[in-house]
């Protein structure tokens, strides 16, 4: 590229000549001091500052909104990454309240059978008048293993011994069906 050489600007009262810039012309005298305000003020526009050219503006202001694309795609990139993670956390969450509405609901189908409805109606001496109510302590012991309607008085039970419950379920409602 070409570098233009800064001079300062041409006085309107002096012509050019076609050998201007030979040693032979003669120099225009300097203004003189005592001419007072009518002397022109030196410009500065010719001097460049030092290290700073329109082309290293130029250069500054294209890093600068490169940059700011790049942190503003970064950042958008960042988001995703964590919609991802969320979009994961929820389905994950979704899995475990579909869980928990098919225990309820199973839930459900049980305590809206007759069988139940009636269990529970004599915890509040609400069974029929042949019935004698009674409950169970917190702290009540297993069975015995003579006990009516264990195990060990059928013929040809299996040994293995249910729960309190289950056995106290058996003398209410008799054996469980198909077991």
């Amino acid at each position: 590229m070409l570098r233009q050489s800064r001079t300062s600007p041409r006085r309107p009262d002096v012509a050019a000549s076609p050998g201007e810039g030979s040693p032979a012309d003669p120099v225009p005298p300097p203004p003189d001091a005592s001419a007072g305000p009518s002397a022109d003020p030196p410009s500065l526009a010719a001097l460049g500052i030092a290290g700073v050219s329109r082309r290293r503006i130029a250069w500054i202001g294209l890093t600068i909104a490169a940059v700011a694309i790049v942190v503003g795609f970064a950042g958008q990139a960042a988001e995703a990454a964590r919609a991802s993670t969320r979009v994961v956390e929820e389905r994950a969450q979704n899995a475990v309240v579909a869980a928990e509405t098919e225990a309820l609901r199973k839930e459900l189908d049980l305590v809206t059978q007759e069988r139940w409805v009636l269990q529970q109606a004599r915890a509040y001496r609400l069974g029929s008048r042949a019935e004698r109510p009674f409950t169970l302590a917190p702290g009540a012991p297993d069975l015995a293993a003579d006990a009516p309607g264990s195990a060990m008085r059928r013929l040809g039970a299996d040994p293995t011994r249910p729960s309190p419950l289950e056995s106290w379920l058996e003398v209410l409602f008799g054996p469980a069906p198909g077991g």
